[in-house]
């Protein structure tokens, strides 16, 4: 599989309204969300990801190997603690192939046939809504640690089991735009900004929000240009843009066009002040094809990678891994946060009961690697939404007011040779 199909998500609008369909034709049973009185012997967790299909690299990088590594942890442990004693979890998993009705199709055997006490969300944002109807009305915790989309806050009121981890476009885009702005106020940037943006949804729905934000904040927006999910070629747009000299490149774009972008960038000598690009770029796998070039680069996400509990973090999940692999510095912290908040709810409830786990959700404080976090509306409060290579390592520097938050290096260095 090339490094193109290996990454591409595309998953369409209709994964919505197949997950509502299934509801209805299917008739998935409703539980109450608690479980027998009778002593478990275990806790079983399931879940569906995709091991297969153009979200397969994502899933490998972000999502499995936390999964894999949070359980061999609490099982090491002893298991979850229920009441006075633990009790070891037990996984259910199948391949969402990257589909929504496949993954809509797991949910239910998990719920109806597997009967598993707790559910993990896909990865993904299409995914992610598709399974939302289900979760919702089978109530069960619905924990979204890799989806970013501005029906966040809709949907966490239309779905109260819901919680959305990443935020918003809008959230991602502001952070960009003030960031921007703070350097042209401290003359270290112009004011002309080249944006380009994969034309599917994550990419539509950032450049939607940058665009009046910028525009807002007085910068010229000299080209501002769409490009179809799974274009090979990019070697077009960057010639454009270099010929425009602009300051600040911008790249709303899916990892392989992150790559694509960043590599048609350094052979054609384009080095803007500010290079941004999209999901990807705080993946292992763009720090190892670029080396050296990758320092400067800006793109989202980020974490505190200074903090005990991030480097900490790091060396655990390097450890857990048979090759030494690597997280991704924004979802992959996010995603493991998750984990521990939803085991530090059914050990403060101390029993299979999804609705009082949901309600601890709610309103309580939980201890993670990305800090203490305590939801309001079933959104987080704080977010990492610009990160920079900095000698090694993807720091976030944006938001500026967030504790760990590095200074940007700005201009970013010229491209060197490869």
């Amino acid at each position: 599989m090339d490094e193109k199909s290996l990454w591409e998500e595309n998953m369409g609008s209709s994964v919505t309204r197949f997950a509502a369909g299934l509801l209805a034709v299917t008739g998935i049973a409703l539980f109450a969300g608690v479980g027998p009185a009778q002593a478990q012997s275990s806790v079983k967790i399931g879940y569906a990801l995709s091991r297969t299909g153009p979200n397969a690299g994502g899933a490998a990088v972000t999502t499995l190997p936390n999964y894999e590594m949070w359980v061999k942890e609490v099982n090491a442990a002893g298991g979850l603690k229920l009441g006075d004693k633990r009790v070891p979890i037990e996984i259910v998993q199948y391949d969402d192939r990257s589909s929504a009705e496949e993954a809509a199709r797991a949910l239910e055997r998990l719920i109806t046939q597997d009967k598993v006490d707790f559910i993990l969300p896909p990865w993904g944002t299409g995914l992610n809504l598709a399974v939302g109807p289900i979760l919702n009305k089978s109530g069960y915790p619905h924990l979204a640690s890799t989806a970013v989309t501005d029906r966040a806050p809709e949907l966490a009121k239309r779905w109260p089991n819901s919680f959305w981890l990443l935020g918003t476009s809008a959230g991602a885009a502001n952070t960009l735009v003030d960031l921007l702005v703070k350097l042209r106020t401290e003359g270290k940037i112009g004011d002309t900004v080249a944006m380009v943006s994969v034309a599917d949804g994550f990419g539509i729905d950032l450049s939607g929000a940058a665009r009046p934000a910028l525009t807002k904040a007085n910068f010229k927006l000299a080209y501002d240009k769409t490009y179809p999910v799974g274009t090979q070629d990019l070697s077009p747009i960057v010639n454009e843009v270099k010929a425009l000299n602009p300051d600040v490149f911008i790249a709303f774009s899916y990892p392989p066009d992150t790559l694509g972008l960043t590599e048609q960038a350094r052979i054609a000598g384009f080095n803007p002040k500010i290079f941004y690009t999209g999901v990807g770029t705080a993946f292992p796998l763009f720090k190892q094809k670029f080396g050296a070039n990758a320092q400067g680069v800006m793109g989202i996400g980020g974490w505190s990678g200074d903090s005990a509990p991030i480097k900490d973090y790091l060396a655990r999940h390097k450890a857990a891994s048979a090759n030494g692999a690597e997280p991704d510095r924004w979802a992959s912290a996010v995603t493991y946060a998750s984990l521990q908040m939803l085991q530090q709810a059914i050990e403060r409830v101390g029993k299979i009961d999804r609705e009082a786990v949901i309600k601890d959700l709610q309103t309580g404080t939980f201890d993670t690697v990305i800090g203490k976090v305590k939801f309001e509306n079933n959104l987080p409060t704080k977010y990492w939404w610009v990160g920079q290579w900095q000698d090694g390592e993807f720091y976030g520097v944006g938001p500026a007011t967030n504790e760990g938050a590095r200074a940007p290096i700005i201009p970013k260095p010229a491209w060197k040779a490869p």
